[in-house]
């Protein structure tokens, strides 16, 4: 049994989407309360004030914390301070970015400077350093024993999900695809983290908004996915695009003749009537009544099929995310399972801290209003048929993701 769970085709989460998918829009009906906001995260990175509840400076965080690994590792109060978003965590202390807020820190230098430390000090942590100011990443020195690390204490991946929608909040979207590019390159090419590798394609690609870079992504790791048939994220393959063009529809010619037959048949019997009876004529003239609907239905079924066709091309340019979403009362639901692979109880306890973004705290606060959690499924199921690289993982409709 052990043998099949391991081998057993991996189950697209619908909250992580619908998560992600919010993330990326700029948090659709998202009530901004742009001057209520004590500006208290910036205020932080000004050193003017200490993160609560543990009561210390962002000044000391940086250069007493930076290398002690364990205080990192075990502390799950900070990371909401250093890599603040629009979405509150379970560190009520913290408060949510607002859009001033935002503005207010790209503005700060000395406030953008400490949060490149951060970024640096937290990457370190990992086993990776950032070598250049475009974001490329590289093996930290101590990458062999952090790696082993990243790879066992899975509440981390919640961490690298947050730090990777903070960097887009904050101006540094720029850095989510080479730190992305690695983690994937380190999990699927030289497998020295292959427990992150779920949570990369679930959660990591989906945090960068640039359509064009997450294509690249996906397209990257579908090369390198074991077993190939298993890998479910990204566009659709080529054989089946192809496969689809070649199925005709019918010509404009069929139809009409079709149609011309339609009314002669119809109109027989007028001509085989003798007996002029009332019935026959309610009955032809039922018929015809029914061409006509017919013929109408037909225009407006060919008006449709333009109104969606016009539809899709629009949808192009805009945002598809992804599909194979498994129903959420199923194993995989990350809302009772935040990580694919098995984790302790311990690690519940910690992701359950560290995250303010994946789906036990998304599921609980993910839509304010009825009219939030409609329109988004709807998007996000408009979307998520772009997407697909298996029809064999079933998906859910329009009509299951609004219920």
């Amino acid at each position: 049994s052990d043998g099949t769970e391991l081998t057993a085709k991996p189950k697209r989460s619908f909250y992580a989407a619908r998560d992600l998918y919010k993330y990326r829009h700029q948090y659709p009906n998202f009530k901004d309360l742009r001057y209520q906001n004590d500006l208290c995260n910036l205020r932080f990175y000004k050193n003017k004030i200490p993160f609560k509840p543990d009561g210390v400076y962002i000044e000391e965080v940086l250069n007493k914390w930076k290398g002690d690994y364990e205080k990192l590792e075990h502390n799950h109060t900070y990371i909401q301070w250093l890599f603040p978003l629009r979405e509150q965590g379970l560190n009520f202390y913290a408060k949510e970015l607002t859009t001033y807020e935002i503005e207010e820190f790209k503005k700060t230098k000395e406030a953008i400077r400490r949060f490149l430390l951060a970024y640096k000090m937290m990457l370190e942590f990992f086993g990776i350093k950032l070598i250049d100011k475009t974001g490329n990443v590289a093996r930290a020195a101590n990458w062999q024993e952090r790696f082993q690390h990243l790879n066992e204490s899975q509440h981390n991946y919640l961490r690298i999900t947050r730090i990777l929608k903070s960097l887009g909040e904050l101006g540094y979207e720029s850095f989510k695809s080479p730190l992305v590019k690695f983690i994937l390159h380190e999990a699927l090419v030289e497998d020295t983290i292959p427990n992150i590798k779920q949570s990369a394609l679930e959660y990591f690609v989906y945090t960068i908004r640039d359509r064009r870079e997450r294509r690249k992504l996906l397209r990257f790791a579908q090369q390198h996915y074991t077993p190939s048939e298993h890998f479910i994220w990204g566009p659709p393959k080529k054989q089946k695009s192809e496969g689809n063009k070649s199925k005709k529809p019918a010509s404009p010619i069929s139809i009409h003749s079709s149609y011309i037959s339609k009314h002669k048949k119809l109109k027989e019997p007028k001509s085989t009537s003798t007996s002029g009876s009332s019935t026959s004529k309610a009955t032809e003239e039922r018929k015809v009544e029914l061409t006509k609907s017919g013929e109408e239905n037909e225009q407006d079924e060919q008006e449709m099929n333009c109104d969606a066709l016009k539809q899709n091309s629009s949808e192009k340019n805009n945002d598809p995310d992804t599909s194979q979403l498994s129903k959420p009362e199923e194993t995989h639901d990350t809302s009772d399972k935040k990580e694919d692979a098995p984790h302790s109880k311990k690690d519940d306890e910690s992701m359950d801290t560290d995250s303010g973004s994946h789906p036990s705290v998304v599921e609980k606060d993910l839509c304010d209003t009825e009219n939030c959690s409609n329109s988004t499924s709807a998007d996000v199921q408009d979307s998520l048929d772009m997407d697909t690289l298996s029809e064999e993982t079933t998906t859910k409709t329009k009509d299951d993701l609004k219920s």
